[in-house]
């Protein structure tokens, strides 16, 4: 297994820790203060414990090579752990919403408000520091499940951080309408942040296109190395966790040698594969009756 394989692996592993410890901490703040605002707070962090496990699950399918069952690979489980984490997100909105709504039936004063500042403070600071390990590690692998666990985690930072200011109003004006109120506001900032993972998610899923960028570095690698071609057309990509597959018709005369027309294809692909990484590439050799003058045209 390569080392990044490895290292990801084990990243993965790490986040379920982290968060069976945040969510005891945040257990314990809801505890001690019995304020719905960080109940729904703890709530939150049983879907990063969700998270973490099914991302491991994921990254390491991922990593599984392709097999006669699965010939293009199992890259795509990552995208389908991402779908599961946001589903997550929205009916843990949910039960805090109706926690909320039974807050404002009766709102009261939290206890013990600066032990329970202290033990969520120190528990939002270690989410903060792992979401932006998972974020830079998931964007630098390429890896849905990562990234969209550092993202949520990150949501969850925001929103402690909200609780925790707002608690401290609560403390000062003794207003215990303000609890219930935050509570509402966590459950739609998690709604929010689970509709994008979902969005994301299922654009993986549909194939969607690689992003302008890498498109137009595809396109200018293929120009610049397809010397002895006519002509480069049908162009299409598409983005599977970290695998980016290419694939395209490239039009030759038609006396050209198949060794001719071979030697051309291996050229384009090796410098592909030093321009995008990961990369799955196909490329269908036609003769010239077959040119459609369009795409990229060589000669």
């Amino acid at each position: 297994m390569p080392d990044s394989a490895r290292k990801t692996l084990t990243i993965a592993a790490a986040s379920l820790v982290v968060g069976v410890i945040v969510l005891g901490l945040k257990f314990a703040a809801w505890w001690v203060t019995g304020s719905i605002a960080l109940y729904s707070d703890a709530l939150e962090s049983i879907v990063n414990v969700v998270t973490a496990l099914v991302a491991l699950v994921a990254v390491r399918l991922a990593q599984r090579p392709a097999d006669a069952t699965m010939p293009y690979g199992y890259h795509k489980a990552e995208y389908f752990s991402a779908v599961i984490v946001g589903v997550m997100i929205v009916i843990v909105a949910l039960l805090i919403a109706r926690e909320a709504w039974e807050g404002f039936q009766s709102p009261r004063l939290p206890n013990e408000p600066v032990q329970g500042l202290i033990i969520s403070g120190v528990a939002t600071a270690i989410n903060l520091v792992w979401s932006m390990v998972l974020i830079r590690h998931g964007r630098s692998v390429r890896s849905p499940s990562l990234e969209a666990d550092g993202k949520h985690l990150m949501t969850d930072v925001v929103s402690t951080g909200g609780v925790l200011v707002g608690l401290v109003l609560v403390f000062l004006t003794g207003w215990a309408v303000f609890d219930p109120i935050l509570a509402t506001l966590v459950a739609l900032n998690i709604l929010w942040s689970g509709w994008g993972v979902i969005r994301e998610s299922v654009g993986g899923l549909m194939d969607v296109a690689v992003p302008p960028e890498t498109q137009k570095t595809i396109r200018q690698v293929i120009a610049a190395n397809a010397d002895g071609a006519i002509e480069a057309h049908d162009i299409r990509t598409r983005q599977a966790g970290k695998l980016t597959f290419i694939d395209f018709h490239l039009v030759v005369p038609g006396a050209m040698s198949v060794d001719a027309a071979h030697a051309i294809c291996d050229v384009i692909e090796a410098k592909l594969r030093e321009a995008v990484e990961d990369v799955q590439i196909t490329i269908h050799v036609e003769p010239e009756e077959k040119a459609k003058h369009a795409g990229i045209v060589v000669v």
